[in-house]
């Protein structure tokens, strides 16, 4: 018998060809419940077709091939041959509830058995009837906006010549040439020194802590904090003990924290010459002129701001689809976002020593601050998946292999390992196919809205950037 719900309706039990019952108990907000009721003489016929079917393939000693009779059969794999018909009839139940119904699932069913062993156990054996709970989370329907209807500015800054300018008097700064001080010169800040060094943590070496002919820059930050500092002043030929702390957020979390002592040995001063301008910058970098130079720099600075310039944009639609598309979201998923939100703002907060009074807030606003966020990053999603699912916007395998082929790129020399790593790994793949899924449907949305283009400053293009709304 139904119990009374929020909806206080239940649906009427449906049957099969056997006896077996589903009858839905729950239906409130995106929750629903069914009740599955499966006679012991459907489990037994269920169990009978499945020994019949090995039967023919299994082999034991005493007994021909296909001649091992079922009683037998039933005796040695009784049990776990149920256990298997079982699981099976979950399987094929759940798919008949979700397909009738037409559910989108948030998360998978969660099943709940008999609690009580002897009655599980009795089921297994075929005595009893079984009874259990399917419950399950779904995706609401989503009324998606009318895209035409959207309004937005997309902000465009062109590139100057005085900016070009500028970028390539830095790229000749970057380039200068580094030219000896003489016998009996001292290391000062923006020297470049060669040293070699040993690194000791509570007086053992460690992975990584020694190196060879190891050109630094001093005042570059390129080493660990407070390194490049204490080598001022230094002589070639000179060794002197550098003693510096690893930072909290260090990579290698063996040493994160720790204190060290560096014996390091400078084999040789340079001090840095004029920047490089002219033909000579364009041959020191590969080019064969600085015209060439110069149009290169461009194009890049333009590609920039290009790309700014669409980040705007998509953040800026993105908040205009989260503002028409208010509707409950699954709160299993909100919940497992807010999770992983909430773990990286710990291990940041971690990392630099602070806490959230340090960050101008609580813990318990900083929880709310970011459950919204976790909330709106899953209607997001949802709202672009049906986006993509109304509009068949796919993502080609060519596609997932090219950015794949990007991403082993990053690593010369480990290439094949990284596209062995995708090709194993499904989750990995899936974050490959996730961003390249949301750009063709942002893209898709971009064609229908209006769309109209605003002149702005370098300056006003990336401003506020870091305060802009978060994606998904």
């Amino acid at each position: 018998m139904c119990a009374a719900r929020a909806n206080n309706s239940c649906e009427q039990p449906t049957a099969d060809e056997t006896d077996m019952q589903v009858t839905q108990t729950l239906a409130e907000g995106l929750r629903r419940e069914f009740q599955v009721f499966v006679p012991a003489a459907d489990l037994e016929s269920r169990l009978a077709d499945r020994l019949a079917q090995i039967k023919d393939n299994i082999r034991l000693n005493g007994f021909r091939p296909g001649k091992v009779p079922i009683a037998h059969l039933r005796r040695l794999y009784g049990r776990s041959v149920m256990a298997e018909a079982i699981e099976e009839l979950v399987r094929e139940t759940n798919a008949k509830i979700i397909s009738e119904h037409g559910f989108k699932l948030a998360l998978d069913p969660q099943i709940k058995m008999p609690e009580d062993k002897d009655e599980l156990e009795q089921v297994v054996a075929g005595k009893i009837d079984l009874s259990y709970t399917v419950s399950l989370e779904v995706v609401p329907t989503i009324e998606l906006a009318d895209f035409k209807s959207i309004k937005l500015e997309r902000l465009t800054a062109d590139v100057t010549k005085d900016e070009v300018t500028a970028a390539v008097q830095r790229i000749g700064e970057q380039n200068r040439p580094f030219l000896g001080k003489g016998e009996g010169a001292k290391a000062e800040t923006g020297d470049r020194v060669t040293v070699s060094f040993t690194g000791t943590v509570d007086d053992e070496t460690f992975e990584g802590g020694s190196g060879e002919n190891i050109p630094i820059v001093i005042g570059s930050g390129t080493f660990i904090p407070s390194f490049e500092e204490q080598l001022v002043g230094a002589s070639a030929g000179e060794t002197r003990s550098v003693t510096v702390t690893f930072p909290e957020n260090y990579l290698a979390e063996k040493l994160a924290g720790k204190a060290a002592v560096f014996e390091v040995t400078v084999s040789l001063i340079e001090t840095p010459g004029a920047a490089l301008a002219g033909e000579e910058l364009a041959k020191a970098v590969g080019l064969e002129s600085i015209d060439r130079l110069e149009a290169v720099v461009e194009e890049r600075m333009r590609q920039e701001l290009a790309a700014q310039s669409r980040l705007k944009l998509k953040r800026t639609l993105l908040d205009k689809l989260d503002e028409l598309h208010r509707f409950a979201a699954p709160p299993s998923l909100v919940e497992e976002e807010f999770k992983n939100i909430w773990e990286a703002i710990l291990a940041d907060l971690k990392a630099q020593n602070h806490t959230f009074a340090d960050e101008g807030t609580t813990e318990e606003k900083a929880r709310e601050e970011y459950r919204g966020i976790a909330d709106r990053r899953v209607r997001l999603g949802l709202v672009l998946a049906d986006i993509g699912e109304k509009n068949s916007i796919k993502v080609t395998d060519e596609e997932i292999a090219r950015a794949v082929h990007e991403r082993a790129r990053q690593f010369p020399g480990r290439e094949q390992e990284i596209w062995e790593y995708y090709r194993k790994t499904p989750t990995a793949l899936a974050a490959v196919r996730a961003p390249i899924f949301e750009d063709k449907v942002v893209d898709f949305v971009l064609e229908l809205a209006q769309v109209t283009n605003k002149p702005v400053t370098r300056e006003e293009l990336f401003k506020d950037d870091e305060a802009a709304s978060p994606a998904t």
